[in-house]
Parts: C-alpha cells; sequence; structure tokens
C-alpha cells in the first residue's frame, strides 16, 4: 500500500494506514508478534523531557530513558544507525 514502509529486523518504524488510531495496547501486541526488537514510545511526558519509553521484545518495559542513551544501548549491543540522530 502506498505510504507504507514494513518493519525490519534493524527495528525501524512500522507505518500503516490506521495505525495512529489503534490503542497502545494492540500496538504493543503487535509489534511483539512482529518480533519487532525495539518499540519506542513519544508521548507529552518524553516530548517535555526529550526522552523515550522503551520497550525491547524480550524484556519488555525498559522504562523511560534519553534518546542519546537509548543509541548508546544499540550500540552496545552492535546495533547499526544511520542519521542524524543527537540530544
Amino acid at each position: 500500500r502506498p505510504g507504507n514502509r514494513k518493519t525490519d529486523e534493524e527495528g525501524r518504524a512500522a507505518l500503516r494506514n490506521g495505525y495512529k488510531r489503534r490503542k497502545i495496547g494492540y500496538k504493543i501486541r503487535t509489534a511483539q508478534m512482529e518480533k519487532i526488537p525495539y518499540m519506542l514510545v513519544v508521548g507529552e511526558k518524553e516530548s517535555a523531557t526529550a526522552t523515550v519509553s522503551v520497550r525491547q521484545r524480550e524484556a519488555g518495559d525498559l522504562g523511560r530513558m534519553p534518546v542519546g542513551r537509548f543509541l548508546e544501548m544499540l550500540q552496545e549491543e552492535g546495533i547499526c544507525f544511520h542519521g542524524g540522530l543527537s540530544d
């Protein structure tokens, strides 16, 4: 479908038509079933504090952390990423 990107194992975001309207529990279950390694949640609290709430498929909720810390965690696990992300 136009405008959709399918998630790959490197943790890219999955975008689907109508997906934004789904409840967070549905999104978490879907991400786990699709074996997406990390899910990031950014709501009002996270936006105001420049953080992300992180859920790992195997470990579950890792809590809220600065974006830079999440990127460090990925590097420690040997997951490469490209882009101009910074704190």
